[in-house]
């Protein structure tokens, strides 16, 4: 019973987050009207990239805590961080190198490699026991959404097609962006319902 009742708080307060996140994205919209372009400099790519940075973090968090995990964690994180990097780019570009983004993610794989490579603990296990967790579904719909869904959702031919002389390049943003959103909200899921798990884990082993 008890385990229910978790069960539903977390589900509000998922609830409520996907609630907030929607409404910040709808009032970008309504705070600049038709002056909204949900480009490179908007509330919701800087949510973007808050929420992969978050991500990285807390999945990298749960990975210090759980050993049987920890190399499928530091996968995942890896995964979350090079994403990250690749939403700052063009900043990045331009206020280090050109290509310093990608320095920046061969680094970070080189890294991960490396720390993989000397861990002790069985990696195909580690990914086994994650992949059974309710984390592993969210994160693997997350992804889809941000690297396959958004972008083939907010194709501009598409959008050019259906909406012909009318064609407006903002509906097709929002339209991208807003499903990008979406999916790194679920990536931020993922990542805090893992850590929930780790942590309660923890507590029974404890006992």
């Amino acid at each position: 019973m008890q385990s229910f009742a978790m069960l539903m708080l977390r589900s509000l307060f998922y609830l409520l987050f996907i609630v907030g996140v929607v409404h910040v994205f709808s009032m970008e919209g309504y705070s600049q009207l038709r002056n909204s372009d949900y480009g490179e400099h908007s509330t919701t790519e800087y949510m973007h990239d808050a929420f992969a940075f978050i991500s990285c973090v807390v999945f990298f968090i749960a990975a210090k805590l759980s050993q049987s995990l920890r190399p499928a964690l530091v996968v995942v994180a890896t995964l979350v961080g090079l994403m990250f990097i690749r939403e700052l780019d063009a900043f990045l570009d331009e206020e280090l190198f050109d290509g310093a983004w990608q320095v920046l993610v061969y680094s970070s794989i080189a890294a991960s490699a490396f720390y993989l490579f000397k861990q002790s603990y069985p990696i195909k296990e580690s990914l086994i026991e994650f992949s059974r967790s309710a984390s592993a579904g969210i994160f693997l719909s997350g992804i889809l959404v941000v690297l396959a869904f958004s972008r083939l959702f907010g194709r501009g031919s598409f959008w050019e097609a259906v909406m012909g002389d009318g064609y407006v390049r903002v509906v097709k943003n929002i339209a991208e962006e807003g499903t990008e959103l979406m999916g790194y909200s679920l990536l931020v899921i993922a990542a805090v319902e893992l850590l929930w798990q780790v942590i309660s884990k923890r507590r029974a082993d404890k006992v």
